[in-house]
């Protein structure tokens, strides 16, 4: 199969003939349909995930249709076809067992503990518990862009957020993730508040649900602002990029027992950002991890997706060949696109 590789981390992506894929007992191989390009990815091609074994090949947003079949899959056939959450659990273990299982103590994740989409075939591990079944209505790519950014930001939003209608929300960061966090919390009711530092970003993120936008890059206090405009602060406050800045803007941006929710991967040194725990207790604030959403959790979002409450393909700014992935995944720490890039191509 064709796949696109690195065999040093921050170094070349090449496209390459590899050995297909085979299933362990548990597994299936996926034909890929469609995958997204993450900044997740980038992370891993930067060498930021310890899991990484090279050579690599990333990628784990993805459609795709049932190859083959381990002798131990029961509940799906050959030419199915289905997506996956990024963090895919054993079935087995005390979190599965819980429900938990985007916190699986033997989690598996295609693109990081093993190759990833970013070739013609992948394989999936545990698929009985870990496979999607994809309904008519969604195609291949709105499929892809389902598939970490999405349902992170779902759960997020819906789960621990707990948003409902008439509470208020700030989105810091409008990358993907961002950008469906804000399209999610509109649908459900909230007012949106998006902080990002892109004017054309800004400009999607009020297309998207955002009723205030604030440019970081020439607010002269973001903080102060977001106050402001929601009369006290947010109910609801997503870190939906990852850094010491944002994290300790979306704290302070909250108002008495409101909740924070830190999806933006921390890497490097915002690992171990300031975080004011004087207000956290004297406001009975709460510091909530989101860590992608289970397979089993699908069926409410696939719901509003198919009644058109939510329109993840809105996000999808563009399609690309496989061939041309490498050139997006080494910039994609430049937040130089508005919205999602897709790869619908593996010839």
């Amino acid at each position: 199969m064709k796949a696109l590789i690195y065999e040093t981390f921050q170094g070349d992506l090449n496209l390459k003939n590899v050995q297909d894929p085979t299933p362990f007992d548990h597994s299936v191989i996926l034909k890929t349909e469609a995958t997204g390009i993450c900044r997740s990815d980038w992370h891993g091609w930067m060498g930021h995930d310890p899991d990484i074994v090279l050579p690599h090949v990333p990628g784990h947003e993805l459609s795709g249709t049932i190859a083959a079949l381990g002798k131990g899959v029961k509940n799906f056939s050959i030419d199915d076809r289905v997506t996956v959450p990024f963090v895919c659990g054993c079935g087995l273990c005390e979190q599965c067992n819980s429900g938990n299982h985007q916190i699986c103590d033997n989690q598996s994740q295609p693109g990081f503990t093993h190759w990833g989409s970013f070739a013609e075939y992948v394989r999936i591990d545990h698929a009985d518990t870990n496979l999607v079944r994809l309904p008519e209505e969604i195609d291949d790519i709105t499929a892809a862009s389902l598939g970490c950014r999405f349902i992170t930001a779902f759960r997020a939003v819906v789960a621990q957020g707990n948003i409902h209608e008439g509470q208020s929300i700030a989105i810091h960061g409008c990358g993907g993730v961002g950008l469906s966090a804000i399209m999610i919390a509109k649908a459900f009711g909230a007012n949106v508040v998006a902080i990002d530092i892109n004017e054309d970003t800004l400009k999607l993120a009020k297309d998207l649900g955002a009723s205030k936008v604030i440019n970081a890059s020439t607010s002269s206090d973001v903080i102060k602002e977001v106050i402001s405009l929601t009369n006290g602060g947010v109910h609801v406050s997503l870190d939906a990029l990852g850094s010491s800045v944002t994290c300790q803007n979306s704290i302070d941006s909250l108002r008495k027992r409101g909740k924070h929710i830190q999806v933006g991967l921390m890497t490097g040194n915002h690992q171990y950002p300031k975080i004011p725990m004087d207000k956290v207790l004297a406001n009975e604030l709460e510091i909530i991890g989101s860590h992608g959403m289970q397979a089993h959790k699908y069926p409410e979002m696939m719901t509003l997706i198919k009644e058109g409450k939510l329109k993840p393909q809105k996000l999808v700014e563009k399609t690309i060949p496989l061939s041309k992935a490498g050139e997006v995944l080494k910039e994609m720490n430049q937040f130089n696109n508005r919205g999602m890039t897709i790869i619908n191509s593996f010839n």
